[in-house]
């Protein structure tokens, strides 16, 4: 099984927050020190602004369904309506046509 670099990604930053989560709670690391407290802040801005991007990216895409699905067809799709018609058309002349060849006599010599 392939683990695409997103999902790698993902548990990495899992990973890191549970470990020092585990760190603080046996007493490894002291989340009062200067420098651990701004790490360990840093890391958790880091994860934030990551989870704010795909949620952004997210309520963008539900947004502009919503917004684009109270509306007619947009233009591509009325676009590709009308080549369906225009094809049905061409298709029902073709139709009519070898239905004419048929139904004539083949030429006399």
């Amino acid at each position: 099984m392939k683990v695409s670099r997103w999902t790698l990604l993902w548990l990495v930053i899992v990973g890191l927050l549970v470990a020092i989560e585990l760190a603080i709670l046996f007493g490894v690391v002291n989340p009062y020190d200067v420098v651990t407290f701004f790490f360990i802040m840093v890391a958790a801005l880091v994860v934030i602004a990551v989870l704010a991007v795909i949620g952004a990216a997210f309520l963008g895409i539900y947004i502009s369904h919503r917004i684009l699905s109270t509306r007619d067809f947009t233009p591509f799709e009325q676009e590709m309506l009308r080549m369906a018609d225009e094809v049905r058309k061409l298709s029902e002349k073709v139709d009519a046509i070898s239905r004419e060849l048929k139904n004539e006599d083949p030429p006399k010599r």
